[in-house]
């Protein structure tokens, strides 16, 4: 699921290039080494605004030439490599500035995004709270640091932080999505489906795709499929080739057993991404559970093509059980088990062949190899005991 994510931080000097000042002495007489600083940190920043990274470079290493450690030139430079996407040679520009600027908040919160985007979350949440020791009410840090703690799987302490946001700012959209996404990730979806219904509320006129999307897929998974379609077919309105709609409504489709709808919306995504495998072997299963198994096999063998899919040969094997051809659906679901032994559904389908076969001994060896793992299963229980009890 594609996530909102925060704007970047550290990059107010940017937006307002004012901020940075013109020293001057007690009686109001200008020094003309800081004022040759400060217009080249406007300058900088100004080429960092427009993304002319070589221009803003000159200008950062001018100052420095000026003042060995400045820190508008050090947080600079960071911020120019971090938008490069070069973390690590951002981190150093932004340490050396807290060297000798210690606490510096925009060198800080460079640092700490460096870190979130090397998916080094601990660091980032410790830079993060080195800032909120002196201001625990900056919403903007706060959303972040719960988003870390997201990151990292600590559901209390982001729920804690994004709460302490809604209470300072009751729609706060960063805390809302956030704790949207906290909620999801914990499969806790009626509750993440609350939090981004308050964001669709908001913005009902003008919503972003993805809120639309997350509902569509909170939906999805509560199986309530027909709500969801609302809100994917609301999203393609916006994006008439986004991924996430066209999955949400193929797989909704699937759920309600609308397979002619689904495989629309799989060839739809097959249109832009005719290799992706996943999708192959999806739109094969809506062809299979039409009827269509020529085409079935046909989308089947294009995915495995690609690369060995586990699913397309069930799908195979699911065939040639529909067909009757057992022996070849034995074979392929021998194999299946070979790959996947833990999987329950291989042995159902595979005891079932013998069934139909009239293999009972080789039925009940199947499923109790599985039992044997030690791994439980009411499906695999319940067909072994009805087959005992001669009710299968």
């Amino acid at each position: 699921m594609e996530e909102l994510t925060f704007p970047s931080l550290g990059e107010q000097l940017e937006q307002d290039e004012n901020l940075i000042p013109v020293p001057q002495n007690d009686q109001g007489v200008v020094d003309k080494k800081a004022a040759d600083i400060a217009e080249l940190s406007k300058k900088g920043y100004h080429f960092l605004k427009e993304n002319k990274i070589k221009e803003a470079n000159e200008a950062f290493n001018a100052i420095l030439e000026l003042e060995e450690n400045n820190n508008y030139a050090l947080v600079g430079l960071g911020d120019s490599e971090r938008k490069q996407n070069h973390f690590k040679e951002a981190i150093e520009y932004y340490t050396r500035c807290l060297t000798h600027h210690f606490g510096n908040n925009y060198a800080l919160f460079g640092l700490a995004d460096c870190y979130k985007a090397l998916n080094q979350y601990h660091k980032a949440i410790d830079i993060w709270e080195r800032y909120l020791v002196h201001d625990d009410r900056n919403i903007t840090v706060l959303t972040r640091v719960a988003d870390a703690y997201r990151k990292i799987r600590d559901f209390k302490q982001s729920k804690q932080l994004y709460l302490r946001v809604l209470d300072m700012e009751e729609n706060n959209a960063y805390a809302l999505i956030g704790l949207g996404h906290l909620h999801y990730d914990f499969k806790e979806y009626r509750d993440a489906l609350y939090y981004w219904t308050r964001m669709f509320e908001l913005n009902e006129h003008d919503v972003d795709i993805r809120v639309l999307t997350s509902i569509g897929n909170c939906y999805r998974k509560l199986k309530l499929y027909d709500k969801g379609v609302y809100y994917f077919e609301r999203a393609l309105e916006v994006e008439p080739d986004n991924f996430y709609a066209l999955f949400g409504l193929a797989d909704c489709y699937r759920g309600m057993n609308q397979q002619f709808r689904s495989v629309e919306y799989w060839n739809k995504i097959l249109e832009k991404d005719p290799n992706n495998k996943v999708i192959l072997t999806r739109a094969g299963d809506s062809y299979r559970n039409t009827g269509d198994y020529e085409t079935a096999i046909t989308y089947y063998n294009k995915a495995l093509d690609i690369e060995f899919d586990i699913y397309a040969v069930l799908g195979l094997a699911l065939i040639s059980i529909g067909q009757g051809k057992y022996d070849e659906a034995i074979s392929s679901l021998t194999r299946l088990i070979q790959s996947d032994p833990k999987n329950y559904r291989f042995y159902i389908d595979l005891a079932d062949c013998y069934m139909k076969t009239n293999r009972k001994t080789a039925a009940i060896e199947t499923l109790e190899s599985f039992q044997a793992l030690g791994i439980r299963s009411q499906a695999v229980n319940e067909m072994l005991e009805k087959i005992h009890s001669n009710q299968y």
